[in-house]
C-alpha cells in the first residue's frame, strides 16, 4: 500500500470535511492506518506487545486531536490540542525507534521520517494558531531543517508516500 493507494480507500465522510484539506491530519491518518500492520507484528512478540498497544494509541492520538483542535472556535483552545498532536507525534516516533528491532530499519525509518513530517506540519501552524512561538528557547525546533538534517523535498516526501515498506508477516 502507498499513499495514492491509501487515499482511494478513505471514504467520502472523511473526504469531505473541510479538515480533510489539512496535510497534517491527512498524513496522521494514512500513518495511523500503517502503524496497525505494524502494531500486529509488534505484538506477536511478548517482548513488545506493550510497545504495541503505546503505539497505537499514541499515532491515533495524533490525527484525533488536530480533528478536536480544528473544530474549536478559539485560537488558544485550538494551538492546546494541536500541541496535544505534536507530543503525540512525537511519542509516536518513540515508539517506532523502539520497536525497530522487530519491525526493522527501513519500516522504522520510514515512519520516523512520516512523524517528523507531522511534527514539522504541526510547528509550523502553532504559531500563527497561537498568535506566538513555541517557548523551546534552548533547543529550537524548527521547520527550517538544521545543518545536518535536511528538510524532505518535494520529491523525497512523494517518495516516502510512494514507497511505503511495510513489515514481514
Amino acid at each position: 500500500m502507498n499513499y495514492q493507494e491509501w487515499l482511494k480507500g478513505v471514504p467520502a465522510t472523511i473526504t469531505e470535511d473541510p479538515l480533510w484539506n489539512q496535510e497534517t491530519y491527512r498524513l496522521a491518518l494514512f500513518v495511523a492506518d500503517l502503524a496497525w500492520h505494524d502494531a500486529t507484528k509488534l505484538f506477536r512478540d511478548a517482548r513488545t506487545r506493550d510497545l504495541a498497544g503505546q503505539l497505537i494509541r499514541a499515532v491515533g492520538s495524533i490525527g484525533a486531536n488536530i480533528s478536536e483542535g480544528y473544530s474549536r472556535g478559539f485560537p488558544k483552545d485550538r494551538a492546546r490540542f494541536y500541541e496535544y498532536a505534536l507530543g503525540s507525534a512525537r511519542e509516536t516516533r518513540t515508539w517506532y525507534f523502539d520497536g525497530r528491532h522487530l519491525l526493522g530499519d527501513a519500516v522504522a525509518d520510514h515512519r520516523m521520517k512520516l512523524e517528523t513530517q507531522i511534527i514539522r506540519l504541526l510547528l509550523s501552524t502553532l504559531p500563527a494558531t497561537r498568535g506566538y512561538s513555541l517557548h523551546e528557547d534552548e533547543t529550537p525546533y524548527t521547520t527550517q531543517p538544521a545543518q545536518d538534517v535536511p528538510a524532505f523535498s518535494p520529491s523525497e516526501l512523494e517518495s516516502l508516500l510512494s514507497s511505503v515498506p511495510m513489515p514481514e508477516a
